[in-house]
């Protein structure tokens, strides 16, 4: 999964920083693709901005989303898939390249059969809303709708994010505007992320072990359910520690180190031992309800996983 030189995708631009443009940088990527291609490894191109601004149902936005497409078709044999939050491209795509399939990004959080029947004219797949992938009785009745109506299904694995984050949206505007907020003056002396604020405070740690993510040990309860496991790495140090701990079913370190983002720095000297989980992790965690404020489970675990470096 890729965005394009240029576009806007929830990050910053490809091959761009500070004034600085990596000239070669499209045609790294190109070569790249075609690797990938000749591996028999699907292309899945990201539109995965939350806003385009003016543009947003403009043919200027259609015509360059036809021709970034017909241009991969010229370069790297085509793509498989396109991946977006924009309901105008998603028509584009649909209406210009039929036998590409249209997936909905995690970002537009559908997470209900009613969300996905609204907008099931113009995608043929969902990311899941990730703060509902925990409950597994809940997925088996989206992955029963999308069989029934011919959709496929997908989940983000170890997204770092808080359950239910308020702030999230704002959260990711700022990080896909990255390189023009860090030419402001900015206001002095205040972090503006809900979960790095609140993550300051020891007794708010257990929220770490109430989030969205699925522990590469646990990721085989989705087979059958997700077609499609995505892992969050375009900001992640070590990328293929990542992609190994998961094909492998197993990972010995600190779970936060797979997570994007991880939050390891704010739990120094102390780290979450990703082995130290009980057998029943998954089982309690993915039936509970997610009914926090009544529950103390996730409190009394953070107890049993949290260990020293020595």
């Amino acid at each position: 999964m890729s965005g394009w030189p240029g576009q806007a995708s929830g990050r910053n631009q490809l091959g761009y920083a500070r004034g600085k443009r990596d000239w070669n940088a499209q045609e790294i990527l190109e070569e790249d693709l075609r690797c990938f291609k000749k591996h028999g490894i699907k292309l899945d191109l990201l539109f995965n901005a939350n806003c385009y601004g003016a543009r947003a149902v403009s043919e200027n936005l259609a015509n360059e989303t036809i021709s970034i497409i017909e241009h991969l078709f010229n370069c790297c044999s085509g793509i498989d898939v396109v991946t977006t939050t924009s309901l105008a491209i998603a028509r584009t795509v649909k209406k210009y390249f039929p036998k590409i399939e249209v997936r909905a990004s995690v970002n537009m959080r559908i997470g209900t059969i009613q969300a996905m029947e609204y907008v099931a004219g113009l995608f043929d797949s969902y990311y899941l809303q990730r703060d509902f992938q925990r409950d597994l009785e809940y997925v088996k009745r989206i992955r029963k709708w999308c069989d029934n109506n011919g959709k496929g299904l997908c989940i983000l694995a170890n997204s770092g994010c808080l359950y239910c984050c308020p702030g999230q949206t704002f959260h990711d505007n700022m990080v896909a505007h990255d390189a023009e907020i860090d030419e402001m003056k900015n206001i002095k002396n205040w972090t503006p992320f809900v979960c790095w604020n609140i993550l300051r405070k020891a007794e708010m740690h257990k929220v770490l072990l109430q989030s969205t993510w699925i522990r590469p040990e646990d990721l085989h309860n989705y087979e059958g359910l997700a077609d499609v496991v995505k892992l969050a790495t375009r900001l992640h140090a070590h990328p293929r520690m990542v992609l190994n701990a998961y094909s492998t079913a197993s990972f010995r370190g600190n779970l936060l180190d797979l997570l994007e983002p991880g939050f390891s720095a704010l739990l120094v000297p102390m780290f979450i031992d990703n082995e130290a989980f009980p057998d029943n992790w998954f089982e309690h965690t993915a039936t509970c309800g997610h009914r926090c404020e009544a529950c103390s489970y996730c409190k009394d675990i953070l107890g049993q996983v949290l260990k020293d470096y020595e």
